[in-house]
């Protein structure tokens, strides 16, 4: 007979006790995971995403964007994607009385941070959650490589639907006439 042992299973309640120190705080399946304040181009290409999906919806009327909205799935499952879009329905039914996402709104947006485990922990950990829990559509932008891999929910996962180079421009169903170059959220140069 094995027996495991009893590992510390973090939630939500303890993320409230932490200090506000520059550091990100987050649970998936229980398990804390701390990370750095992210680095000024992480920044950079988080919000020109978030700035032109900010722009369509002004534009369009038809959902918001927010940029690095925490999202309580679980006690056991917290997390903070650098970006998010939800249609205006969808939202109604995700902020709760303090204006926090309980639930996936249909689109996430990571931008990779340096380092192998914080790439394993978007491209897999991640993946699985917003899986899971419902995302419709997961974009995993790599700064460094200047691409853009999209997955698509296919009944019950995300799977790669494209991955998309500097020059290709970033369009989803979800998003009707939405259009931006990558070259604008990359910039000109490297």
């Amino acid at each position: 007979m094995t027996t495991t042992p009893n590992r510390v299973r973090w939630t939500t309640a303890d993320l409230e006790l932490f200090p506000e120190n520059g550091k990100r705080y987050e649970i998936i399946n229980g398990e804390l995971i701390v990370t750095r304040a992210s680095q000024w181009s992480h920044q950079e290409v988080a919000g020109r995403i978030f700035a032109a999906l900010d722009n369509w919806c002004l534009d369009t009327g038809l959902g918001r964007a927010a940029f690095g909205p925490g999202i309580i799935f679980t006690d056991e499952d917290d997390v903070i994607p650098d970006v998010v879009w939800a249609s205006n329905e969808r939202l109604d039914l995700l902020l709760d009385e303090a204006e926090h996402l309980t639930g996936a709104p249909e689109l996430v947006v990571e931008v990779l941070s340096p380092g192998e485990k914080n790439e394993q922990r978007d491209k897999q950990l991640k993946r699985k959650l917003y899986s899971q829990q419902g995302v419709q559509e997961y974009w995993i932008v790599d700064k460094n490589l200047r691409q853009v891999q999209v997955y698509r929910r296919d009944n019950a996962l995300l799977v790669i639907a494209v991955t998309l180079q500097a020059t290709d421009s970033l369009t989803s169903p979800l998003l009707p006439d939405f259009a931006c170059p990558l070259l604008q959220i990359f910039g000109q140069h490297r």
